[in-house]
């Protein structure tokens, strides 16, 4: 049994969920969630649950039983830490990037972290693609924006703002994109698609509207609230082309998208301050425009 740690906003649970099902399918055990972080945590509710995935709660008492086995940071645990954790039953995540060391864990073992990159699960993808679909049918009025996106050479423009502006340290951390970002990201994509028509995605569709005005065909999609973001989610990933923020909900909406000739177009600094130790190489696929 695998048991892993979802917690976050929506993109950080795709990734956490991927990484748990490509080592659930490599060591032939099952997969079990570990949403009980969601009692505390509000600033985002869990939403797996509204995608075609083989749904699995971990109980408390299965989630207890690798808790002994977490390595604890104090120094006067040095002994405990030598003697009784173990990276093999309790993985915490260690880097930012890529740490093939996961993939040596036990198959019953608690995965904790984050895990933003395709080279978790990029084996699997063709599994992910099925899974990671929103499993409710479409309708309203995200029905009819689906249509116009289907039909038109439509570029999925999103802004991520949110915790990133209204809290100081997050917004110390991560930083925000103005608008010549997205000119300059919309140059590139221009150049080479003709006729696009924009979708803007956002969670401040007051100051995209203001801000976010370029001289193309324009659709603000402004009507699903913080417990509809997977129509969101599903509406950007059927869209052609993508300008991409610093967010992983942002980086899912192009990683799903099925345009095999899609052009995504992302930021080479995703975060504002970051540490000499943290790389950030990984998180976007090589095939991904960096700006």
């Amino acid at each position: 049994m695998i048991i892993i740690k979802i917690i976050g906003g929506l993109g950080n649970q795709l990734f956490q969920y991927s990484l748990g099902k490509s080592l659930a399918d490599k060591k032939n055990t099952e997969l079990k969630l570990d949403v009980s972080g969601f009692d505390k945590y509000k600033l985002h509710a869990y939403g797996l649950n509204h995608f075609c995935i083989a749904e699995n709660i971990a109980t408390e008492k299965e989630i207890e039983q690798f808790q002994k086995y977490k390595r604890k940071p104090e120094k006067k645990w040095f002994l405990y830490n030598k003697l009784v954790a173990d990276q093999n039953k309790y993985f915490q995540e260690r880097q930012f990037h890529f740490d093939e060391k996961v993939f040596d864990v036990s198959d019953d073992c608690y995965l904790d972290g984050y895990w933003q990159t395709e080279k978790y699960f990029k084996d699997i993808e063709e599994i992910l693609r099925k899974e990671l679909v929103v499993k409710s049918p479409i309708g309203g009025k995200d029905a009819e924006i689906m249509k116009i996106i289907q039909s038109t050479n439509s570029v999925s423009i999103h802004v991520r703002r949110g915790d990133y502006v209204s809290n100081s340290a997050t917004n110390d951390y991560f930083g925000t994109f103005g608008p010549e970002y997205y000119q300059k990201a919309m140059g590139i994509i221009a150049k080479k698609v003709l006729n696009p028509h924009l979708f803007v995605f956002s969670d401040d569709h007051k100051w995209v509207k203001k801000n976010i005005i370029l001289p193309y065909p324009t659709t603000y999609v402004d009507h699903n609230g913080a417990d509809k973001n997977y129509e969101d989610l599903r509406l950007m990933n059927a869209c052609q082309h993508f300008v991409i923020s610093n967010s992983s909900f942002s980086w899912w909406g192009a990683w799903l998208s099925k345009n095999k000739n899609k052009l995504v177009v992302g930021p080479k600094k995703w975060f504002n301050k970051v540490k000499p130790n943290i790389k950030t190489d990984d998180i976007m696929p090589e095939e991904w425009i960096r700006i």
